[in-house]
């Protein structure tokens, strides 16, 4: 989908050579991000990978389903598990969470991570709500661009699509209607009607653009961050496709063995040819003599291909992939001698992807917060710099990304409970031991009206 505006209406010249060097960093990454959403979905096809050695290409359009792509990103994304904001002093803020809940930022941001793996960053743009106080919307580099500011270390401006695709079958002709762009002082709203585009100003007072981005590996080179499905990994999944496509082959001939017979008359040759089928099948194979030569056909069999050698190929690539994304070779669906045989060895294996998970948090938990202080600035219709100490003092949480098992967290729970009372009566303590918000929130309101009923009856 390239985008193509050659004149807006009521856009200023400075903020249309703006917009427009914003649509040129989305068209030049658009194949990129296609082709990443490509690997993620699991439809590269031969024709895409074929080497042109093996392979026949008349098998080029062959689809060989491969999740390895998905898998890069999805089970990193599975163990970023954001939990809502929390104050200094521990508790909730009413305001952000009553923002947080009209937005359904929680499940969103699940969404939002996969597409900040899967292209290396999302964005988040925010606007005023009168129902929710802020709207916030992800938006994955395939909706969206943004140009970076090295000087201040943030986005300069950026744009996002607003209006979205009615139904799949149309993405390739589609073309967008309504796109916003964000600057340090304004949200301009750009609406093509009839073919023509007309931006309409929407000034605000945050001092830096409504567009908070959500980036992972970022570098200097790159401050927009790198996708987990970049080159080598892409590589790799040519070759297991590769493989995988040798291997169906050499079990098709492996299972229709090639076979030969000599010696025998023209008659029984066209017998033969007529229905090879029926005669690899049949149980038995008859032959005369030949009257000709006077000997005896001859029958044989070429010795079968193995499908080892392809096993093996298949195993070094997983392991090579679990390297290069720091996955365990359990999670590409691989058995070889790199195998956990035991708890202690599954959790050695996978402390690469705990820490990578921890890298994640640590940088999507400074954007959360930017994120949590615009909104609630936006909200009360202040500037970040005005908001109280209490409320610039919020901070993401996260769950463990180890994901350690309810025994675990249960007895350090316990353990902790027992040098320090008073951490029994928190909610902490009742989440360590397996409780989610709805459990705890059952649990406190039974137990207050158990303390009711121990009153009433201390009264009577």
């Amino acid at each position: 989908m390239q985008i193509s505006i050659p004149r807006i209406e009521n856009m200023p010249e400075y903020e249309a050579v703006k917009i427009q060097q914003l649509i040129d960093t989305f068209n030049y990454h658009e194949n990129k991000n296609k082709a990443k959403q490509k690997y993620y979905e699991g439809a590269v096809t031969l024709s895409d990978v074929n080497l042109g050695i093996a392979l026949p290409q008349a098998m080029r359009n062959l689809t060989v389903g491969c999740e390895w792509g998905a898998k890069a990103v999805d089970v990193l994304a599975s163990r970023s598990m954001f939990d809502g904001f929390v104050n200094q002093n521990g508790t909730d803020n009413e305001d952000l969470t009553k923002i947080i809940d009209k937005n359904n930022f929680i499940s969103q941001y699940m969404k939002a991570c996969k597409d900040q793996l899967k292209f290396g960053c999302t964005f988040a743009t925010l606007s005023a709500d009168p129902d929710a106080g802020c709207k916030i919307r992800f938006h994955s580099p395939q909706t969206a661009s943004a140009l970076w500011d090295g000087e201040k270390g943030r986005i300069e401006c950026g744009m996002a699509i607003i209006d979205t695709v009615p139904d799949e079958k149309e993405a390739q002709t589609w073309h967008p209607s309504h796109i916003n762009f964000y600057t340090d002082t304004d949200i301009w709203e750009l609406r093509c009607v009839n073919g023509f585009w007309n931006a309409t100003r929407h000034p605000h007072i945050m001092g830096m653009p409504l567009m908070v981005a959500m980036i992972w590996n970022g570098t200097s080179a790159k401050p927009f961050g790198r996708s987990r499905i970049k080159y080598p990994v892409r590589a790799l999944i040519d070759g297991y496709i590769r493989t995988i496509a040798n291997a169906t082959i050499a079990l098709e001939f492996d299972t229709t063995p090639q076979k030969y017979i000599l010696g025998v008359t023209d008659e029984q040759y066209d017998a033969i040819v007529s229905d090879k089928f029926k005669q690899y099948v049949g149980s038995i194979i008859a032959a005369t003599q030949n009257p000709e030569t006077g000997q005896n056909p001859v029958f044989g069999q070429l010795a079968q291909g193995s499908l080892a050698p392809h096993v093996e190929m298949i195993r070094i690539l997983a392991t090579q992939f679990s390297a290069a994304t720091g996955l365990t070779v359990t999670d590409t669906g691989v058995v070889n001698d790199a195998n956990p045989t035991s708890s202690d060895a599954i959790l050695a294996q996978s402390q690469t992807l705990v820490c990578l998970a921890e890298q994640l948090n640590a940088g999507n938990g400074d954007a959360l917060k930017l994120i949590a202080l615009m909104a609630l600035a936006i909200a009360k219709n202040v500037k970040m710099g005005d908001l109280t100490d209490a409320e610039s003092g919020v901070v993401a949480h996260f769950k463990n990304p180890a994901m350690p098992s309810v025994s675990v967290t249960a007895d350090a729970a316990i353990k902790i409970a027992s040098a320090r009372p008073e951490f029994a009566s928190t909610d902490t303590f009742l989440e360590m031991i397996g409780f989610d918000q709805a459990d705890i929130r059952r649990i406190k309101a039974q137990e207050l009206r158990v303390r009711g009923q121990q009153v009433l009856s201390e009264i009577e």
